[in-house]
């Protein structure tokens, strides 16, 4: 935890070329596993019919059209992105869905939402932040979220890159950006216990080096118990 960033270190917003391809390069990076294991996560998300999402981060779309198989027609999806590519893949992909709005937003800066949804997602995109702007963003998910509403995160687990397989450890030193080595090196249950979120649950993917976090808005802040799926 010595050492610092800035935010001229994220890797966080995908442009040109890579945004373009970017589902194809997914697919490619993870061997042709990347269809399955979405949709092994969006399973596990335990989306209800009639649940409010809000999409952080929503990129190409591909996850917001997965959600929205589970969602009936009183059940409805806000992706928020930033960047005109992704952005215009995902209107376009998701067109056909009457209940899936996408906006451009800046996730780590003040929303406009309050206590409005059941469930917040965030899809490899925390970990692209310095601390500062993740705190934000967590604090947005907690005012969006209704009482007792669900924070997922999927995302990188915690672990040691330096100590990790050696295609991880790898990506963390040529490929990932230096922010997603301070990501992992965080206790993020404690800092989202600190945050006002509990009742954690966890599903693990690719040896454990990735996982989805849930974590639960708290009525009464800090009174939560901890398990693992």
């Amino acid at each position: 935890m010595n050492q610092t960033y800035s935010r001229s270190d994220s890797k966080v917003e995908v442009k040109g070329l890579e945004a373009r391809y970017y589902d194809a390069l997914m697919n490619f990076i993870t061997g042709g596993t990347y269809p399955i294991f979405i949709r092994q996560v969006v399973r596990d998300m335990a989306i209800q019919p009639e649940d409010a999402i809000l999409d952080l981060g929503s990129g190409s779309g591909r996850n917001a059209c997965l959600m929205a198989r589970y969602l009936s027609g009183e059940g409805r999806i806000v992706g928020l992105d930033i960047e005109p590519e992704m952005l215009e893949q995902s209107r376009r992909r998701c067109q056909h869905l009457s209940n899936v709005t996408m906006e451009k937003q800046r996730i780590e800066e003040p929303l406009s939402y309050r206590d409005e949804f059941d469930k917040a997602f965030i899809s490899f995109v925390l970990h692209g932040f310095v601390q500062e702007d993740r705190l934000r963003i967590v604090d947005n998910v907690y005012r969006a979220l209704r009482p007792g509403g669900q924070f997922l995160i999927l995302d990188y687990g915690e672990f040691e890159p330096e100590q990790s397989f050696w295609p991880v450890r790898f990506a963390f030193r040529h490929i990932e950006c230096p922010l997603a080595t301070d990501f992992v090196r965080r206790d993020w249950r404690a800092v989202f216990w600190r945050q006002g979120f509990g009742d954690f649950q966890v599903h693990r993917y690719y040896f454990g080096y990735v996982r989805l976090l849930g974590a639960k808005k708290l009525d009464v802040k800090r009174e939560t118990n901890c398990h693992e799926n």
